[in-house]
Order: C-alpha cells, then structure tokens, then sequence
C-alpha cells in the first residue's frame, strides 16, 4: 500500500507546547518516523490555556464557546498553522508534499460518560490557512458511539511494536497530563485505558509554588517524601476500581490536603499518585507486563520512573532507549492516526475505549480552495 506523508500535531493537558512531527505510513505497519520539534508556550499564552480549561468545567454541548473559550480556540488555531509552517521551512519539507495533517487540538473537557469530549482548534481554519487536508476531531465518534473517546494512541504502539524486538508481554506507559497505558500480549485483543494522573497535577503544583512549568527530571521530588495518609485518600477515588477500558478529565481528581505540605513532599506525594495509579492497573490484568516502556513527559522525570519501578515491579525504561523520542510518539501517533482515518480504518476497539465494534474516526476536511 502506497505511504502517505503526514504531519502530527498534539497540544497536551501538560500545556507545554505544540508538538509537530512527520511521519511516512501506510496506516497498518509501516511506520517512517521523520523529524520532530515543538513550539513551546510561552507564560501568557498558558494562561489563556489555563482560562479555557476553568470555563470548559460548565460546558455541556462540544459546541458551545463560552467566556475565553473563542479567543483560546483562535489562538490554538493560529499557533498550529504558524508551528507547521515553521517546522516545513525549519526541516527543508515541502508543505505542498505533505498529504495529511492530523491536529488533535486542545483538549478542554473530557466527560464520555456524559457524551462530552472537547478539543478546541478549528480544523477548517487549519486547513485554510495552510493549504493542505486535516484530520481533526478524532474523539467525537467513539463517544456518540458509547465509547470513552480515549485512549486513542494505542493502535499505533501496536504498530510500533510490531517493528521491534519486544518480549511478549509489553506495556507503552504515555505519561502527558494524563496517564495511558497500552497493553500488548501476544495473541490477544488491544487493552488499554487511562490510568489516572500524569504530569498536570504535578505540574500545577510546582507553577504555584515555585514559578517553574514542572518538575525538572524529579529535582524537587526527589528531596520530598511522600504522605502516605493522602495518597490513601486519593486512591480511594472509584476510578482505580473499575476495569479496563476507562478514561478521565484533567481535573477529575481532588487533591485537597497538598496545599499543607512543603514544596518537595507536596511534589513527592503527586509524583507517587501518578506512579501508584498506575500500579492500580495490576488488579485488573491477569498477566501483568514483563516491561513498561515509557513516553510522554513523564519518561524525563528521573524520580517518577524510579517510583514506577518500584511500584509495578517489573522493568522500566524510556521510550528514548529504543530510539522512539518520548515526547514525539504523541504527535507521531496522530500523524498514523490521520492517515488511518482518511483511510477508514478503525482508530479505536473495544479493548481501548469500551465501543462495541472496531470504529473509525476523524473528520476530513479540504481548503476551500481545493
């Protein structure tokens, strides 16, 4: 099958910046992963973010635009057209060669259990402003359908690992704002859900306390230690006992009781959450993974994979030791993503999201000049 050329784009819940990769794939098992760079946020443009994220809490239609949530929406918009330019000129790729984009947009609000996903960025507008075809809107589908709209990444892992030489039992561990995991066993269906909190808790945390976007390489938590009355009392929140496949919002969670602690214990307690929610996963597999291969922002975060080595006993290791950048596979994977919508196959299974049959998704649109 011949290969589509496409650029991934992902603005995650960590709020750090605009992911931009190119890949070359047939959509199935051929996987080119080409150059990759990110345009960063700067500190007004995250709090604009920031603002849309608290007046998406009151939004219940995916199409309503209330208080920030246009000006954020035209920013995001803006700010991924200018990233694809930049990254074309920057990486000597000609933009008109480029077949698809996928732009997963900004994720403001995620409730499938209400039928409410979100991700702000106007796809048409992309497509205007820079003269090629996107995907967007990859969530809404598996939604309307009964599905919990996440995790949508892990039929490119399998895709990956199908490429590698991996033990039979292997989980991908996608730690951005929110915790995914994949799970990959030889002979068996997709598995994966969301496993709890990522980076934002922490990040949120470290913002207000010492000005810093997050935790460089577990600095500050690793002169913390955990409290352990806390971490009780967030564990006991229902997520963590339902089974596979779940996903959650940014802000499910209520961490109260961090506030009264010190800037290192409050950054080693919300480091240990992320790492014992993940842990929490163990209870609802039947074989757990001989290796958690780790992406995402979390994978550069020393003290949080020293946590998940602890926690899931088994072995760790970054994304990166496999030549797989961990902070690109996001946006690679919606570069695979695209091509597989505009294809029509499945993006999510009932192994992933809890949807009743293999299920495709996205929206195709065209510049109105084409």
């Amino acid at each position: 099958m011949t290969l589509s050329r496409a650029i991934g784009l992902m603005s995650g819940t960590s709020l750090d910046g605009i992911d931009i990769a190119f890949v070359e794939t047939d959509g199935k098992t051929q996987v080119h992963l080409g150059a990759f760079a990110t345009r960063p946020y700067s500190d007004p443009e995250r709090r604009l973010l920031r603002a849309a994220l608290d007046d998406a809490r009151a939004l219940t239609s995916s199409a309503a635009r209330p208080g920030i949530l246009p000006q954020a929406e035209a920013f995001l918009t803006r700010a991924h057209a200018e990233a694809v330019r930049t990254f074309c000129k920057t990486q000597a790729i000609d933009l008109a060669s480029v077949d698809l984009i996928g732009f997963h947009g900004q994720t403001v609000l995620h409730r499938p259990e209400t039928g409410l996903t979100v991700q702000l960025g106007d796809g048409q507008a992309l497509s205007d402003e820079i003269g090629r075809p996107v995907v967007f809107d990859f969530r809404s589908a598996d939604v309307a359908a009964g599905g919990q709209g996440a995790p949508l990444v892990p039929v490119f892992h399998q895709a990956l690992a199908a490429g590698a030489d991996l033990p039979a039992g292997v989980a991908f561990l996608n730690i951005g704002g929110v915790a995914n995991a994949t799970l990959l066993s030889a002979g068996s269906d997709l598995l994966a859900c969301d496993t709890g909190p990522g980076n934002a808790l922490l990040d949120d945390f470290v913002l207000a306390r010492t000005g810093a976007p997050y935790d460089a390489c577990g600095a500050l938590s690793a002169a913390g230690t955990p409290n352990e009355a806390l971490l009780l009392r967030w564990l006991a929140h229902p997520f963590f006992a339902v089974p596979p496949p779940k996903s959650l919002d940014r802000n499910a969670f209520d961490v109260s009781g961090v506030e009264n602690l010190s800037d290192a214990d409050g950054a080693a307690t919300l480091t240990a959450f992320t790492a014992r929610a993940v842990a929490r996963l163990l209870a609802h597999v039947t074989t757990p993974p001989s290796l958690w291969i780790v992406c995402g922002g979390g994978a550069l975060n020393d003290t949080l994979l020293s946590f998940l080595g602890n926690e899931l006993n088994s072995e760790v290791r970054s994304s990166n030791e496999y030549r797989w950048d961990a902070g690109a596979l996001e946006a690679q994977a919606f570069a695979f993503l695209a091509v597989r919508s505009a294809r029509g196959l499945p993006l999510t299974y009932p192994g992933t999201t809890g949807v009743a049959h293999p299920l495709t998704g996205g929206r195709l649109v065209w510049p109105l000049s084409h």
